[in-house]
């Protein structure tokens, strides 16, 4: 028995229709959750409302948002450039703590520092950190081993080694507590918005992702073998691009993104070094991943998915608690909208035909 429809290659889609994409997939992750939400007792459009006062109700709220941004544009934006180049870089959770422990050893110590230097020698430590852990994502070009499973695998890795780092060898002396000790007030970023948590490093984050990331993507010659690469790696070789030491870059510059992340956390809202640095159980590196894939690898889509993201992410502690939905629905909204993006994907590359 045949089976009465294929699927064939499709024409390529519109510049608006790939631009459209985020709006397709967050509009349809928002129909396809109203279904949990109707299962839990609620009214979708009270939930909805509810989740959006809570986010964005008052000025602590919306600062709020920012807050929680931040690391997701960074590790989103790590994300995007990483898949540009076709180094599929799963770790970016891992980087985001490798950079939070370089940057926390640079900003417990060197206390004589002024801010102007500490801060900047913290965020480049940070940085090395990031990068100095999606490197081993490069070893698929000698080992022949997945960078999806390497780069994975560090997650953990690093995970485990902050947690004992914290409890051992950086473990606070004085509370006992497992964190690092405070780190100096010369390497604190600053806050810019009294009696909140909106600090430098949500400025730092916002400009990195709307000008060094989208201006690394579109107006340089690294960004041009970035797409390349990542379009026709055999066609980018006969034009005389190296896609190996491509995904050296890539690697350095996707790893450093999101060891900035990390920087953020510590220096803008923990102040200590902790095993917890990233929500559980999906944190920040693993939502950069579907930030990235929603927004279609544009930077600048991943600033407005991210902020969205967070939206969600803060807003369902309030629609919880006023309506009764449970609060990890906010994880089935991120898998839905994962879902939704790889579909529309998949249906702007083919197209089903019913064989006659």
């Amino acid at each position: 028995m045949k089976f009465p429809f294929r699927l064939e290659k499709a024409p390529p889609p519109s510049t608006l229709r790939r631009a459209l994409l985020p709006v397709r997939a967050l509009v349809a992750t928002f129909l396809a959750g109203a279904i949990p939400i109707l299962a839990a007792g609620a009214n979708p459009l009270t939930a909805y409302y509810q989740m959006a006062a809570g986010s964005l109700g008052d000025m602590i709220a919306i600062t709020e948002v920012f807050v929680r941004a931040a690391p997701l544009m960074l590790t989103g934006l790590a994300i995007a450039i990483a898949f540009r180049a076709k180094f599929w870089n799963i770790g970016a959770e891992g980087q985001l703590y490798a950079g939070a422990i370089l940057g926390t050893l640079v900003a417990v110590n060197f206390s004589e520092l002024p801010f102007w230097i500490h801060i900047p020698f913290m965020i480049v430590a940070g940085m090395i950190g990031g990068a100095l852990c999606a490197l081993p994502g490069i070893l698929k070009i000698k080992l022949k081993v997945g960078d999806v499973v390497i780069t994975l695998m560090l997650n953990f890795i690093m995970i485990i080694l902050t947690s004992y780092l914290v409890q051992n060898v950086l473990k606070d002396p004085f509370t006992r507590w497992p964190q690092s000790p405070p780190i100096t007030d010369s390497a604190t970023y600053p806050i810019l918005i009294p009696f909140t948590r909106f600090h430098l490093g949500i400025v730092i984050a916002l400009f990195v992702a709307l000008v060094v990331g989208y201006g690394l993507i579109e107006y340089t010659a690294l960004g041009y073998e970035i797409k390349a690469v990542g379009s026709n790696e055999i066609a980018s070789r006969l034009a005389g691009i190296n896609p190996t030491a491509l995904t050296i870059k890539t690697a350095i510059i996707s790893g450093s993104f999101a060891g900035l992340a990390g920087i953020g956390e510590v220096a803008g809202i923990r102040h200590h070094l902790i095993a917890t640095l990233s929500p559980v159980p999906i944190g920040y590196g693993l939502t950069g991943v579907v930030i990235a894939v929603i927004s279609g690898l544009n930077p600048l889509s991943v600033v407005l998915v991210a902020f969205l993201f967070s939206i969600i992410i803060n807003g369902s502690q309030t629609m919880s608690r006023l309506t009764g939905v449970p609060i990890f629905l906010s994880e089935i909204f991120q898998g839905l909208a994962l879902g939704f993006s790889l579909l529309f994907l998949f249906l702007d590359q083919y197209r089903i035909r019913r064989v006659r």
